[in-house]
């Protein structure tokens, strides 16, 4: 073991060696910072213009750290999409394999060495999320979770990218395709959710009992008339059937993991809070049968009365349904690591077949 983590650490060093030998590396996190102040800046003033409560501050939080996520899954394809095939191209890549490294070392080692460059691009938004955390009351555990979550999923990014560049011989094609498997989890599972609800589709019966008031100068306490039920069918789209698709979803894994704070009236806080009650509500089965019967309300004295308890709380239904994060952690692993042990087998030598055109060294 001990000679399997000393080839890993010698991969691993001469990466990292590489990337920052440059000032590419240092022109991009500099400009991360720059963007990140930007937007925390623009969101605090927008926040914090419609008061200085909790629910404000802890919205600057959760915006400055889905906009890191967003940066960190644009950064880290370019980083980790052509570590495999850009060696391959430069010819360095058979030099390292007549070595005593195995396969494993370097696919991991160049994996761990991509994930360590995105996560510092983490560190650099590291004084605005401070920031967010000194203006806001925001919960220890939220922060923690929040920013371990960000840290997997850049480094689920860097796994991806580093198996697609073994598989894939092309280093454009290779970033291109990390690219689009980050879309395909961030968009496409949202666009694969909004249409599979609308083409899935029941039918729904809506019965409406009216009161028919008196225009005789009758009296209306005891003169009103129930009219006969009104019942009506029409197709209500059916997205509790794909709420499991939102769980691939980046930034609903991170929104659903982390621990959510809520009001005086139950309602979510912070933006974390409101995208995960959005997602928990999907789980729920609309009713295919409703009644509004004004007649009965009429009759029980109620009809000019509202109430405020009829509909479930942000807390009771985000506590009454099933957390997906896992899932989606485990869709996201499952991906990484599939990547990492296919670009395994096509970077592994002696090869048994090479594609047409590939360098040897």
């Amino acid at each position: 073991m001990s000679a399997f983590l000393s080839g890993l650490g010698v991969v691993i060093n001469l990466e990292l060696r590489q990337r920052v030998r440059g000032t590419a590396s240092y022109v991009l996190l500099g400009l991360f910072f720059v963007l990140v102040a930007i937007v925390t800046f623009l969101v605090w003033l927008a926040l914090t213009g419609f008061g200085s409560q909790a629910t404000e501050n802890a919205g600057i939080f959760s915006t400055v750290i889905y906009f890191v996520l967003l940066l960190g899954t644009l950064v880290t394809p370019a980083l980790s999409g052509n570590a495999v095939n850009g060696d391959r191209d430069a010819g360095t890549l058979a030099t390292t394999q007549v070595t005593l490294l195995t396969t494993w070392q370097i696919i991991l080692g160049k994996f761990v060495a991509s994930w360590i460059t995105a996560l510092a691009f983490l560190a650099v938004a590291v004084p605005f999320l401070l920031f967010s955390m000194i203006v806001g009351d925001i919960r220890p555990d939220t922060i923690a979770v929040s920013i371990l979550v960000l840290a997997i999923e850049l480094g689920v990014v860097a796994a991806i990218g580093v198996g697609l560049s073994a598989i894939i011989s092309k280093p454009l094609f290779s970033v291109v395709a990390t690219y689009l498997v980050v879309a395909a989890l961030s968009i496409g599972t949202l666009i694969a959710f909004g249409l599979g609800g609308l083409a899935t589709q029941s039918e729904q019966r809506s019965t409406y009992i009216n009161v028919v008031w008196p225009t005789d100068g009758s009296n209306p306490d005891t003169d009103a008339q129930c009219e006969p039920p009104q019942v009506s069918t029409y197709n209500i789209p059916r997205f509790d059937y794909y709420w499991w698709i939102l769980s691939a979803n980046p930034y609903v894994v991170l929104a659903d993991a982390s621990p959510t704070s809520f009001d005086r009236y139950d309602n979510p806080e912070d933006l974390f809070g409101f995208i995960k009650l959005g997602v928990r509500s999907a789980q729920i089965s609309p009713d295919l049968d409703v009644t509004y019967n004004d007649c009965e309300r009429w009759q029980n004295g109620t009809i000019d009365e509202y109430n405020y308890n009829n509909g479930t709380t942000g807390r009771e239904t985000i506590e009454s349904t099933v957390p997906s994060w896992f899932v989606g952690f485990g869709i996201h692993v499952l991906l990484g690591v599939g990547a990492l042990a296919w670009g395994w087998s096509r970077t592994n030598t002696p090869a048994r077949k090479l594609a047409k055109g590939s360098r040897i060294a």
